[in-house]
């Protein structure tokens, strides 16, 4: 009997920072406000670790426009909020001279526990993550294709790079996000895994220990949702312009409808090492979607990112004309042409440099540039 295809439905969370409209210093969020929130996106905000951070998360939707609709209501909405209190949404995953020292994290049972358990370490998270839910309701299957789309999240961290800043210096890297994320435990790549089942062994064993209390504590790039009967993927920066978040979701969910329909065709995604796709992962991670590129280990070759993205368009065409994202996926082209976020914030700094400004007011230039570009798509 044939099996019944997944469904691919979708779904989207992004994490802002909030800044303070005259300082552009970071801001705790008032209690006022997360209760306007609240109460107009009914249960679809909610608060982060830090007091400077949201958290949105789009309904289950049929396809990428139904996204498109949700997370411009959403990004909308705490935009209009946020600045009836003097405060505005940034959707970039590190701020760019905030220092971490100074942040308080939300008084909640589940942060309280992360802050006793992590130490030092979480008190450092002060950055912003965009993750991408695509249902497959097969258990076994979910953990089938997690294991060759690891081949991918190189490709899509490479193209949503947002923080290339952190407190007030310039990295090099175009995500440093990821190297403050990856000192939290159980990160980075996920594990090859023969089974759902195998997976659950493996929770259970920390859970029975007392040593996490579910699946949540998973912190994978890529993992089966703890929740939703979804992958997870977590590997991108957040994107600053709607339109980009939007290319990057409709790639997530056709990679996924490509590597099914490989299956269901009796083929598969080459899975490679991690030790592989980690190289990549560092490139992705230090030079963004421009400069070097990624490596192509068929080939043996590194190809420019311009090139591996038109290669991912050819793949696919058919997934995204089934699933009706076409011109999101085409759209990827744009990241290339007007380049990431990591690269539009570096020329930003450079325009106020060039004007005379000091590096401390060039730095306040690059969150303004945020902010508009956060606003220029609702």
């Amino acid at each position: 009997m044939a099996q019944t295809p997944p469904s691919f439905t979708i779904g989207v969370e992004e994490e802002y920072l909030l800044v303070d409209r005259e300082t552009l210093s970071l801001a705790e969020a008032p209690e006022a406000m997360m209760a306007e929130c609240v109460s107009a996106l009914e249960g679809q905000v909610s608060p982060e670790f830090l007091q400077c951070q949201i958290e949105i998360g789009t309904k289950v939707c049929g396809d990428v426009r139904a996204a498109r609709e949700d997370l411009k209501r959403l990004r909308s909405t705490v935009f209009k909020i946020a600045a009836r209190h003097g405060l505005a949404p940034i959707a970039a995953s590190c701020h760019p001279f905030a220092d971490w020292k100074q942040q308080h994290h939300t008084n909640k049972e589940r942060y309280n526990d992360l802050e006793r358990d992590l130490a030092g370490v979480v008190r450092r998270m002060l950055i912003c993550g965009m993750h991408v839910h695509v249902c497959v309701e097969n258990p076994d299957l979910r953990i089938d294709l997690m294991n060759q789309l690891t081949y991918f999240l190189p490709h899509l961290l490479a193209l949503s790079t947002s923080s290339p800043y952190w407190n007030g210096q310039d990295t090099g890297l175009a995500s440093y996000r990821l190297t403050v994320f990856d000192n939290l435990p159980r990160t980075g790549l996920p594990p090859r895994l023969a089974s759902f089942a195998e997976y659950e062994r493996s929770v259970q064993a920390l859970v029975e220990m007392g040593l996490i209390e579910d699946a949540s504590k998973i912190w994978w790039d890529l993992r089966p949702s703890s929740h939703f009967p979804t992958l997870e993927t977590r590997i991108c920066d957040v994107s600053p312009r709607l339109e980009n978040a939007l290319s990057l979701a409709a790639a997530v969910q056709c990679i996924t409808r490509m590597l099914y329909r490989l299956s269901r065709d009796n083929q598969r995604w080459r899975i490679y090492e991690n030790f592989l796709v980690g190289e990549n992962r560092w490139r992705a991670q230090r030079y963004g979607a421009t400069g070097a590129g990624l490596i192509d280990f068929g080939k043996r070759e590194i190809i420019p990112m311009a090139t591996l993205v038109e290669e991912l368009i050819d793949l696919l065409e058919e997934d995204a004309a089934a699933l009706g994202c076409t011109p999101e996926i085409e759209g990827l082209r744009r990241i290339i042409i007007d380049g990431t976020s990591s690269e539009r914030q570096r020329a930003a700094y450079k325009r106020s440099k060039d004007a005379g400004q000091s590096h401390e007011d060039a730095l306040k230039s690059v969150v303004e540039h945020l902010i508009e570009e956060y606003h220029a798509d609702l």
